[in-house]
């Protein structure tokens, strides 16, 4: 069975900074992609950033040059180092990690994990 278990999070002033970290498990194929969305309230879910399992990240452009994604592939585990943090990257954040077998991929979610950004 899958499981996406989120750590990290948390109440954090204006410019500040924080890392999460996202530990998947339990696919014999290991995980290709591993991502963070997120979700403000009243708002829809939204990508943060991507990496896959050759190391290729991709990022929103709201956070590009102050939000970093890296993975350690051997622990199937993602980190997301977040810098000069604002308010509107105040969210639930979620990891998304993908199996990918052959062509075809399946998505797993974590539960989420709270950031709140004080101004």
């Amino acid at each position: 069975q899958v499981q996406v278990v989120e750590s990290g999070g948390g109440l954090v002033q204006f410019g500040g900074s924080m890392r999460l970290s996202c530990a998947a498990s339990g696919s014999i194929f290991g995980f290709y992609a591993m991502g963070w969305y997120r979700q403000a309230p009243g708002k829809q879910r939204e990508l943060v950033a991507t990496i896959t399992k050759g190391e290729s990240p991709n990022y929103a452009e709201s956070v590009k040059g102050r939000f970093s994604i890296s993975r350690d592939n051997g622990k199937n585990t993602a980190y997301l180092q977040m810098n000069s943090l604002q308010p509107e990257d105040t969210a639930v954040y979620y990891c998304n990690a993908e199996v990918r077998v052959g062509t075809a991929g399946m998505n797993y979610w974590g539960q989420g994990t709270q950031v709140t950004v004080s101004s």
